[in-house]
């Protein structure tokens, strides 16, 4: 059986390739892919060949092997459909519909462990985006966002989209989306920021933010996010700047602010968090989110996968117009 995979060879450049896809062993099933989403984030630093080749693609998820450097594979949202089951799985399984944190590929081998089933009410250009929901909750869950509270959300992204729709669901003083484009800001609106503002034009609330969440991609933002944070404040950094450095101005009012900068990734949950939250609770309550938020304004294109290098382009060249983008796999 023949695929057609993604690889990132050199920075900028995108090839899409033929692959063989083996008979599914024992315990295996083979799955036709539908639909991935792009990590206009992660994925870019890796196109660009801005991510660290010191550190493993991630080692929370077995279909990423190695490290981060060229030529590899990469992507962690696909949604597919089980065609093939090896000898010891059920054939009740053939025809199901599942999300696998998989590259981009129109065919790939799984074990049913590394699989998560789609609800039947939810489409496939949602379940695609489902670890950005996750990811999503998982700032939130780390912010603990109070009533009353007003928070600042830098970056409208499409993670930094959904978390403001989140944020919109808690009792807030006051709820602000900054970003440089501004058709990204007239979506913060429709999602529940109460308003959305340019970075250079942001002035703190007369109180300051209570919290404040860095999710641009920008290492300088972070300077912006803390000279909005009020005293004794928390600042939740969700960006990964790769081998970009923050360089920060900490010798001004930050020396006495007591203002807690924390670092929030969504592979693993808080401590404090660990007795009582799993992935599989974080999973049900990101199901549901995605069921109940209006995300799809967040669609902005869908690429073949054959012509994956425009996507990539898309996301340089036309930030103000490519929000998410979904592959799509037309031919298998």
């Amino acid at each position: 059986m023949q695929g057609r995979a993604v690889y990132f060879v050199a920075p900028e450049r995108i090839e899409v390739r033929d692959r063989d896809v083996p008979t599914p062993g024992p315990d295996e099933v083979r799955v036709r892919t539908l639909t991935s989403a792009v990590s206009s984030g992660t994925e870019r630093l890796v196109y660009r060949g801005e991510a660290p080749t010191d550190l493993p693609a991630d080692e929370s998820i077995a279909a990423l092997e190695g490290d981060l450097s060229f030529p590899l594979r990469y992507g962690y949202a696909a949604v597919g459909e089980i065609e093939a089951v090896g000898d010891d799985v059920p054939s009740t399984l053939l025809g199901s519909r599942v999300f696998a944190f998989n590259p981009h590929e129109s065919r790939f081998l799984a074990t049913p462990g590394e699989l998560t089933h789609i609800p039947d009410d939810v489409s496939d250009e949602r379940a695609a985006l489902l670890p950005t929901m996750e990811t999503a909750l998982n700032f939130v869950m780390d912010g603990r966002p109070l009533i009353g509270e007003h928070v600042v959300v830098f970056g409208q992204g499409v993670v930094g989209l959904m978390t403001t729709a989140l944020l919109d669901q808690f009792p807030l003083g006051s709820l602000t989306a900054a970003d440089c484009i501004a058709e990204r800001r007239e979506l913060a609106l429709g999602l529940g920021a109460d308003t959305a503002i340019h970075p250079e034009s942001l002035d703190a609330p007369s109180d300051g933010a209570d919290l404040t969440f860095e999710l641009s991609g920008d290492p300088t933002a972070l300077d912006d996010a803390l000279a909005v944070t009020r005293y004794d404040g928390r600042v939740i950094v969700g960006s990964w700047y790769g081998t970009k450095p923050a360089t920060l101005d900490l010798g001004g009012r930050f020396h006495r602010s007591r203002i807690n900068v924390e670092s929030s990734q969504v592979s693993t949950i808080d401590p404090d968090l660990r007795g009582r939250w799993d992935t599989e609770r974080r999973f049900s309550l990101a199901w549901e989110y995605l069921r109940k938020l209006p995300l799809d304004s967040l669609v902005t294109h869908r690429v073949d996968v054959g012509d994956a290098a425009r996507a990539y382009r898309l996301l340089e060249d036309n930030p103000d117009e490519a929000v998410q983008i979904l592959f799509t796999y037309a031919d298998g």
